[in-house]
Parts: structure tokens; sequence; C-alpha cells
């Protein structure tokens, strides 16, 4: 029997935020590399290895992984390099968009991108819509509200706070609910709340329907 697992904020060898995160984790490298460079790329390296480490060791080949965009930090090498990586890894994969996927429809030339992504993903789409216990759930990258700055950004990208409860990342907060302004149950799903792991159904269910 398959399960199906979310993620979100991936951002597979982009410096800054493997930074963010091995200092949040308390991962301490030795002083054994000579320039700044060499320890920022054996910290993408740690980066890179915990992930897949963590996808591994929960997703089976049967699985379902929905990720909720910004697999890299979008330029032409890294997202290339963040789909062989994605690639390898083990379950059927599903993308919602990201403002940092060029093949998000808010880049001009979003559909000269879409060959490559199809070959990693069985779908590519802008958001969705799921039911999980008889309650219809929005799934999309962005929240109804809320960001990682102080002012919400990709606001005409981000669906319309209606009361459905919303399954997002886009935040990099660690925490793994919050609610809009209107009220609204938002479960976050980005690695940075879940152990830089992926989260299975029942946990996202847990959080989004109103026990």
């Amino acid at each position: 029997m398959s399960t199906v697992f979310y993620t979100s904020d991936l951002h597979i060898g982009h410096r800054l935020v493997a930074e963010e995160r091995a200092e949040r984790a308390g991962v301490i490298f030795p002083a054994v590399y000579r320039t700044p460079e060499e320890t920022a790329e054996a910290i993408t390296a740690w980066h890179d290895a915990t992930l897949a480490k963590n996808w591994d060791k929960v997703v089976s080949p049967e699985d379902v992984v929905v990720v909720c965009g910004d697999i890299s930090a979008g330029s032409g090498g890294a997202c290339r390099k963040a789909l062989a990586w994605i690639k390898a890894r083990p379950g059927r994969k599903r993308l919602i968009t990201g403002n940092h996927d060029p093949v998000h429809g808010m880049h001009r030339d979003a559909f000269k991108h879409f060959a490559a992504f199809a070959e990693v993903f069985e779908s590519v789409e802008a958001f969705a819509r799921i039911r999980v216990e008889g309650n219809a759930v929005l799934v999309s990258h962005f929240p109804y509200d809320g960001d990682h700055s102080e002012v919400d950004r990709h606001t005409q990208y981000r669906l319309r706070d209606e009361g459905i409860p919303v399954v997002h990342g886009h935040t990099h907060s660690t925490e793994k609910m919050s609610v809009s302004r209107a009220g609204t149950r938002q479960v976050h799903v980005g690695v940075d709340a879940w152990d830089l792991s992926p989260v299975p159904l029942p946990d996202v269910v847990a959080l989004a329907v109103q026990q």
C-alpha cells in the first residue's frame, strides 16, 4: 500500500538556504577548509545529502511525494542539478510550482522548461485541490498570507482565501501550522518545519482538518 507525502522548499544546491539550515541544526564544520567558498561547498553538500538521506529513509518506490515548490535557487544549472537529485529519489513525484521554479507561470518563458520537469514529475501544476476525510483542502506553494519577509510577496499568484484549509510551503518557517488573517488553517509542509524530511499525509490531515 502506497503512502502520500508532502514536502516543500528543498532548495537543492542553494548555498544561503543550506547555511541557514546548518546553523539552525547546530552543525559545526571543522576549520579545515582553506577558503569561505570551500566551507560553503561543504555546507551545501551536507544539506543536500541530509535531505536525500531523510527522503530515502521514509519514501518507498510505490509512494507519492507532492513537492510544493522551490526545488532549487532557480537558475538553469541549479535547476538541472535539483531535477537530477529528485529523479534519483524513490517514489512518484508531483510538483506544485513555486516562485523559484522556472516552470511556474509567473516566469515569462515557463513553457520552455516544462519538458525537463515532466521527465521527473508525473504532474506539474500551479495548485491542486484534494479531499481528505470528506473535507476540501487546497495545495499551493504559497499560503493565503504570510512570508519569510515583512511584506507578503507574489500576492497576485496566491489563492484567494475562501475558508478552505491550504497546504503550502514558501515561508521557510519552523512552524507547522498558522491561521490566516481570515481565520483559515494553513499547513506548512516545508522542510524547515519537519526536520528536513517529507511529511506523511496523515500528519498533514491532522493539522488541516479541524477535529
